[in-house]
């Protein structure tokens, strides 16, 4: 509604209010008796203005959201949805052996609003540090709270329950955009390690929206949980935790990248420097279980004349607890940070840092215990199909050659491959096609197997 039309509305009720009850009944009653048209007319009208009042008075206790033009809840409303949603997450997590109250400070569903870790397009180094210092006390990622210091409790129950493999995933943005893609890379990992653990590092995840999107995972008895993660206890007596102390000042250039993927970055290599086990991100098929492998990271792309690696990609590492190549990692993270750089980061750290102790070898010997040696793995292992070529996989074959190219595909990768990288950057848009090949080697990888085709 327009503020014309709201003014107008207002202007015509303003009158009748003043107008004393008496005086109007008397009026409307003698010109009623006169016509019964005219009664109609009438009493249609005094139900009018009595519903526009009532709309009136429900809109001034409501409040705007000027950016959507939704009204949103009154304070009322707000407190009775808080406290529905801390009984549904005051649950007991059915196959964990957790039964946690989780109270989170802000809990948005159906809504997105402006995501604090973006900064402005464009702006200048000093522009985009004014805006930092003003997010800041917006940004609980980077405090220790209430919720967030319970987690090494939280973690410490979940793999204390006899896990074959720990793993870890990252989530940074909202529970609303954890769709069947992620899902199905969850539900995959169960379908080759049934036993294993699975920790989500999550705000928005740790939820009751987080809770039912698992919740069919959980009623299977799989071990996973999302967990407020507590990023001054991650990266504490670590290399990276001066950086974090800087950062948190608002004395360091947060750069022109959205700050959840270089945060994603640090907590993917603290929480493995912390608890040692499986990191994966959340768009991967798992075909093979991981369990077996220890320190181990996977090349991206091979260096055809040299035949020794010349990419990796951190987006499967598998490490013991307190590695030194994670001190390397977290150490070259906090001296090296450049948040203009795309993968500087991430994939492009650990590659410098790994090609400085060892060179592009496969097999990279650190220090003098032969326990900390640590083996690149061949593109095939975690990453078969280049990004290039991912559309492909998700296409339905339509010819015979196509069909025949496809069979040798899903065998070729079934047969070496750990898990299949699906570029969710390159093949979020995609739909997986029936009979297609990822849509094969989904189908033999699930659990669940709901929403394979309309991820």
């Amino acid at each position: 509604m327009s503020p014309q039309k709201k003014f107008s509305v207002r202007s015509m009720l303003g009158p009748l209010r003043k107008m004393s009850k008496k005086s109007l009944t008397y009026r409307l009653i003698s010109r009623m008796a006169k016509s019964p048209v005219l009664s109609t007319i009438t009493f249609g009208a005094i139900l009018f203005f009595i519903y526009a009042d009532s709309l009136m008075s429900n809109l001034s206790i409501n409040t705007a959201n000027i950016k959507t033009g939704e009204i949103l809840p009154s304070p009322q409303m707000t407190t009775d949805f808080a406290t529905n949603a801390t009984s549904l997450n005051s649950l007991p997590v059915v196959g964990l052996g957790v039964a946690t109250t989780t109270t989170t400070a802000t809990t948005t569903e159906d809504t997105e609003n402006e995501d604090p870790l973006i900064p402005p397009f464009k702006a200048s180094v000093d522009e985009r540090m004014e805006w930092f210092r003003r997010k800041l006390p917006e940004l609980e990622i980077l405090k220790s709270t209430e919720l967030s210091e319970k987690f090494h409790g939280r973690v410490l129950e979940l793999f204390n329950k006899n896990c074959s493999a720990q793993f870890f995933m990252v989530w940074l943005s909202s529970a609303q955009s954890f769709g069947p893609r992620e899902f199905l890379a969850v539900d995959s990992l169960f379908s080759t390690t049934p036993d294993g653990c699975l920790l989500i590092l999550s705000s928005s995840m740790d939820s009751p929206k987080g809770y039912r999107i698992l919740k069919p995972l959980l009623d299977r008895g799989f071990n996973v949980l999302a967990v407020t993660p507590d990023m001054p206890f991650l990266v504490k007596n670590t290399p990276a935790e001066p950086w974090l102390d800087d950062l948190r000042s608002g004395n360091m250039d947060p750069g022109s990248i959205p700050l959840f993927n270089h945060l994603s970055d640090l907590i993917r290599l603290s929480v493995l420097y912390k608890y040692g086990g499986v990191y994966l991100d959340t768009d991967f098929i798992f075909l093979k279980d991981l369990s077996p492998l220890r320190n181990v990271i996977g090349a991206q792309s091979i260096n055809q004349q040299t035949k020794k690696w010349s990419r990796l990609n951190g987006a499967v590492m598998i490490f013991d607890i307190h590695h030194p190549v994670l001190v390397e990692f977290l150490k070259e993270y906090a001296t090296t940070f450049n948040g203009n750089r795309w993968g500087h980061n991430g994939p492009y750290l650990v590659s410098r840092v790994l090609e400085r102790l060892g060179g592009n070898s496969f097999s990279l010997q650190i220090g003098d215990n032969s326990e900390n040696n640590v083996t690149v793995l061949p593109p095939k292992a975690f990453y078969p199909v280049d990004w290039i070529k991912i559309a492909k996989l998700f296409k339905k074959p339509e010819t015979e050659a196509d069909m025949k190219w496809a069979d040798d595909t899903v065998a070729d990768i079934g047969g070496e491959s750990y898990v299949v990288h699906l570029w969710n950057k390159r093949s979020r848009e995609l739909k997986i096609e029936e009979g297609s090949v990822m849509a094969r080697l989904i189908a033999e990888h699930c659990n669940i197997c709901e929403n394979i085709y309309d991820t």
